[in-house]
């Protein structure tokens, strides 16, 4: 028997720090939530959720975006019912001014009305903006380019607008007719004759503004599936790293106790270690 090295402790003693070490572990994790707090904790598993985290912040962003994008193919499609709207109007007035009933006095009236909703119909089309962009037509007057959503996490995950909107006057081919209707009543470019073949005009710019309503339309809808798609990928992708991650509270609870039970296990074999090697005293009286 020997009272140098007392073995028995030395043994105790590294089982005792080696489940402290485990026991505050397992306070970490329960404070905290999380299984994994540092890197040592499960380095692959980190690695796999810290990526899951970045792609589910990358589709939050882009279902913002979405959201903004419904607004602004919205705010287009409002603008262009209004300008539909005039053109309604304007052909109405066509029509009034088509007849020998309307006199000249009357087409004159008429036209000065042609020529203010076409100059509305413009400053729709050049004021109508989201967030300073320029919707109906571009900045300088001419046909607005397509606009780009970012709708995902890679370059190549976009969705876009119709190019060649120019919803004004001149995009829709109405200059004959507001230079006819400033004229007068009187004027041959706004006769009855000539209210008559502008009908056919004012047909075509409703069928071309139409047809960009239409692709606003269909813009829009495809961002509101975009956006439920992902909507529905952040929850799934949110869920596989909270697997990863996020602590099991009924699994910890059990393993805490577990450690804590042995902790105090291994307090009282230390004592009983140095108990024992005092026994050793006693060949010596």
């Amino acid at each position: 028997m020997r009272i140098n090295t007392n073995v028995a402790s030395l043994n105790a003693r590294e089982a005792a720090t080696n489940t402290n070490n485990n026991l505050q572990s397992s306070l970490e994790k329960l404070s905290s939530g999380l299984r994994i707090n540092k890197a040592s904790d499960d380095a692959s598993g980190l690695a796999i959720a810290d990526k899951l985290r970045t792609q589910a912040s990358s589709i939050g962003q882009s279902i913002s975006n979405g959201n903004s994008a419904v607004s602004l193919t919205q705010i287009a499609d409002k603008a262009m019912a209004e300008q539909s709207n005039i053109l309604d109007i304007v052909k109405t007035k066509l029509v009034q001014a088509a007849t020998d009933t309307t006199s000249e006095e009357g087409r004159t009236a008429i036209g000065k009305d042609i020529d203010k909703l076409l100059t509305q119909l413009n400053n729709i089309s050049s004021q109508t903006n989201y967030n300073g962009t320029t919707l109906l037509e571009s900045s300088t007057g001419t046909s607005a380019t397509a606009l780009t959503f970012q709708m995902g996490e890679t370059a190549t995950d976009i969705i876009q607008t119709t190019a060649g909107v120019k919803s004004n006057v001149s995009g829709l081919g109405l200059e004959a007719i507001k230079s006819g209707a400033a004229s007068g009543g009187t004027a041959a470019a706004f006769s009855a004759g000539a209210a008559r073949g502008y009908m056919a005009t004012v047909d075509t710019a409703l069928n071309t503004l139409n047809g960009w309503r239409a692709d606003f339309g269909s813009t829009q809808n495809q961002l509101e599936s975009a956006v439920r798609n992902q909507m529905t990928q952040q929850t799934n992708i949110k869920a596989a790293e909270s697997v990863i991650r996020d602590v099991d509270y009924a699994a910890e609870s059990a393993n805490f106790n577990k450690q804590n039970i042995i902790a105090q296990a291994g307090t009282y074999a230390m004592s009983q270690a140095n108990a024992v090697q005092q026994n050793v005293t006693r060949l010596l009286q």
